[in-house]
């Protein structure tokens, strides 16, 4: 549904899935420095957010995902994963317990599809499941600001890491309550990209694994014993390597256009390759092409961004093209992830 922030003078929509919210509102630099200050939120209620109660809530949870979420604390935010039986991303849940109900939020567009699913694995269990996206919507404030806000505007709100889940009746007024600017889509996606973090959808295909993205850890609890995909998560944790790998792309700043969602990424020679998007992420791959790109962006500090994922034997020392452009890659997942290897802290830089 459309946002009513939306018609706050200058606002800008953006673009599909995330049309029903604004990109910007006239300055997106300005947006950009002011939520990394702790100055700005960001509406982000086109995401689908689900409610799960019940006394066995949490270790069925557990049963079903990728995160050991049996012993979660309330008050505790986390992430998991819904994968399929053959270990690949379906859904990707940040989430929250208060100690009556698990609250999460997901990609627009994908809360009915996950309800659909845990309805049908309720069985007997004492466990509710309620797709709550028309009732509240996702906003988002820079830690630890999020739990300064939440004591300024009272009851109703849940805070989930520096995501509040407020009543949409609230939605419109939230930034005066607050005393924030709003900031566009635009301003939080790169300080995303920057923080190396996937989104679902972007930095994703339908052949995605963890391992490929960064999300061990994060996402994954790689001793939590058995849930749907767990197969494929161990066996490439303890034999073997991920095909491809999320990189980080400094890219080329005299050029006026970034890459867009699905863009090929070939090596940084020749002349720039041209391939619809949704070839390149399905697999139709041009020649010579090495990965896609999954998210760009310009950054306030750092100029034009992007997230890509590319084939793992791809030297991390060699420069690309992404879309034509070109690009300097940073290592986000090694070559060597997998085999007991983890991701190097370092390199997961973080929204914090």
């Amino acid at each position: 549904m459309r946002s009513p922030l939306l018609d706050t003078p200058g606002a800008v929509a953006g673009d599909a899935p995330d049309n029903s919210v604004a990109a910007h509102y006239s300055d997106p630099y300005g947006e950009q420095r002011a939520l990394a200050a702790g100055r700005a939120l960001v509406d982000r209620s086109n995401r689908g957010v689900v409610r799960i109660s019940g006394p066995d809530r949490l270790s069925w949870l557990n049963s079903l995902s990728s995160q050991k979420l049996d012993t979660l604390e309330p008050g505790a935010p986390t992430e998991t994963l819904f994968l399929d039986p053959q270990g690949r991303v379906e859904h990707h849940l940040t989430l929250v317990d208060d100690g009556e109900a698990i609250w999460g939020h997901v990609e627009p567009g994908t809360s009915g599809e996950l309800v659909a699913f845990l309805e049908k694995m309720r069985f007997t269990l004492r466990v509710e499941v309620t797709d709550v996206s028309p009732d509240y919507a996702v906003v988002s404030i820079t830690a630890p600001g999020a739990a300064e806000a939440v004591a300024m505007v009272g009851d109703g709100i849940v805070t989930v890491g520096g995501d509040l889940l407020v009543p949409r009746d609230r939605l419109a007024g939230l930034p005066a309550d607050l005393d924030l600017r709003p900031a566009g889509l635009w301003a939080y996606e790169a300080l995303r990209i920057a923080a190396h973090i996937p989104r679902l959808g972007f930095e994703t295909d339908h052949k995605t694994i963890p391992h490929e993205v960064g999300w061990i850890g994060a996402a994954v609890h790689l001793t939590k014993g058995c849930y749907r995909g767990q197969e494929t998560v161990a066996r490439v944790h303890n034999l073997g390597h991920p095909p491809r790998r999320l990189v980080f792309l400094h890219l080329d700043g005299s050029v006026d256009v970034l890459p867009p969602h699905g863009a090929p990424v070939t090596l940084g020679v020749g002349k720039p390759v041209e391939a619809e998007p949704e070839a390149a992420v399905e697999g139709a791959a041009e020649p010579g092409q090495l990965g896609f790109v999954g998210s760009s962006a310009r950054h306030h500090e750092l100029g034009p961004i992007a997230l890509a994922v590319v084939k793992r034997t791809v030297p991390v020392d060699i420069d690309l093209l992404a879309g034509g452009v070109a690009a300097a890659q940073e290592v986000v997942v090694p070559p060597d992830a997998g085999r007991n290897v983890k991701i190097d802290p370092a390199l997961r830089r973080r929204l914090r």
